[in-house]
């Protein structure tokens, strides 16, 4: 017969996984709420999709939201993109920027509004996991405009959305402060479930399925998935360099032994590098910053 404490252990510890439990169920009967895509950004990704559109038609959708239009022309004149002339209407940064990229970019900057909560315990964590989340996307549009091959919007919004999987268990613990023990409990659901919802949310709001792959492998640090660097391999090693400074470097991976980083070397981007050229880009990534602030 167990003990009186091995009872009262294991039912503390049933209490402070209810939130896990909780989050798991609804998750796999589909009734965990999922962020909806924002509205803005659906028409506008509808509009681009239309194979009947022109710049003209999409920049009259894009322009009903005077925010997205002047961030969308602020980049198109940004080092990203920087041409001759400055850009100062909507279809001009449309062309300049390309309907592909222009419909990554508006999402990215719809995105902010999805980390969003009531309670301020829970609106401190959303913050702070809009500030790690776009910190990680502005380094990634960084490195992918520095290495051959990439797109520097797509590598944003891949950088986005690598945790976009805590976003509904973060409402949940909202909606339901009453089942949270301690910080713990947050930091374990978050741990195994971050994935899973993470993925559904990518199926559900139509994203390629290599998004699904940043999700699944934004702290895989060991994979390795062939010869040719993907998005995953620069959201990992952009989010490897958000740490720096913040986390004790000894609990992170040697980021010159994983398997990433040896193809992006291979791509000429070696860790000294890197971080001159994340130097260097400072201005760079605080504008991206601000932008999707």
């Amino acid at each position: 017969m167990p003990s009186t404490n091995t009872v009262s252990k294991t039912a503390t510890n049933l209490a402070k996984n209810r939130l896990l439990i909780d989050c798991y169920r609804f998750m796999q009967s589909d009734k965990l709420a999922l962020p909806t895509i924002p509205d803005v950004a659906f028409k506008i990704r509808r509009a681009i999709n239309d194979d009947k559109a022109n710049n003209s038609k999409i920049a009259r959708v894009v322009q009903t939201d005077p925010s997205i239009t002047a961030r969308l022309i602020q980049i198109s004149n940004s080092p990203l993109y920087r041409g001759r002339r400055k850009i100062e209407s909507c279809p001009e940064a449309l062309t300049r920027i390309g309907l592909k990229s222009s419909q990554d970019i508006i999402t990215a900057f719809a995105m902010k509004a999805v980390f969003n909560a009531k309670s301020p315990v829970i609106r401190k964590r959303m913050q702070e996991l809009w500030a790690h989340s776009s910190y990680v996307a502005s380094i990634s549009a960084v490195f992918a405009h520095k290495t051959p091959g990439f797109d520097p919007d797509r590598a944003m919004l891949a950088g986005l959305i690598h945790d976009i999987g805590v976003v509904p268990i973060l409402t949940y613990a909202d909606k339901h402060p009453d089942i949270i023990a301690s910080p713990k409990d947050l930091s374990e659901t978050v741990k195994k479930l971050r994935v899973e919802i993470g993925v559904q949310i990518i199926r559900k709001w139509g994203f390629p399925s290599d998004f699904e792959d940043v999700i699944t492998h934004a702290e895989n640090w060991r994979r390795d998935s062939g010869s040719d660097p993907d998005y995953s391999d620069i959201v990992m090693i952009s989010q490897l360099h958000s740490f720096i400074g913040k986390i004790d470097i000894k609990k992170m991976p040697k980021m010159d032994e994983l398997p990433a980083y040896q193809k992006l070397l291979s791509g000429n981007l070696d860790i000294d590098k890197s971080i001159n050229i994340l130097d260097q880009a400072k201005d760079e990534i605080e504008h991206i910053r601000k932008m999707l602030s």
